[in-house]
């Protein structure tokens, strides 16, 4: 089974990850964890004033924050895993992710919030559920 996590480096990826690692039947023994990390873009006016190129090492750097534990994580538990990382709308690229790299499913944390919350601003993991055909498990 392949599964994707969606990692944006806060506690609740560090739940999903070890939610991931205590439950290692989830992906069964051949089971594959692909790592995507989704950057909102930056300001179009901003990227004309600090260049491509900055901004393209901005993304880079703040990817390896987040990717770099995670790698060392599941290399300590021996997973066999992958790791990307794109600029683009969160839930859009998280389920374009799980769509083409055909996984069976999406494991995400949640910030939870309240009714209030999500009325008002919606969640990422409430648009990736929405959108998408894929099962996702949502750890809180």
């Amino acid at each position: 089974m392949k599964v994707l996590l969606a990692a944006d480096g806060s506690k609740f990826t560090k739940k999903a990850l070890a939610f991931l690692v205590t439950h290692e039947s989830l992906a069964g023994a051949e089971g594959e964890l692909v790592v995507l990390h989704v950057q909102p873009p930056v300001p179009p006016r901003v990227k004309r004033m600090v260049g491509a190129a900055t901004v393209t090492a901005y993304h880079r750097d703040e990817a390896k924050k987040v990717l770099d534990p995670i790698e060392r994580f599941l290399k300590r538990h021996k997973m066999r895993f992958s790791t990307s990382w794109v600029v683009g709308s969160p839930p859009v690229e998280i389920v374009r992710a799980a769509q083409r790299d055909k996984a069976h499913l999406i494991v995400m944390g949640t910030h939870g919030h309240g009714l209030i919350g999500r009325a008002l601003m919606g969640s990422v993991a409430q648009r990736v559920v929405a959108d998408c055909d894929i099962p996702v498990l949502l750890v809180k």
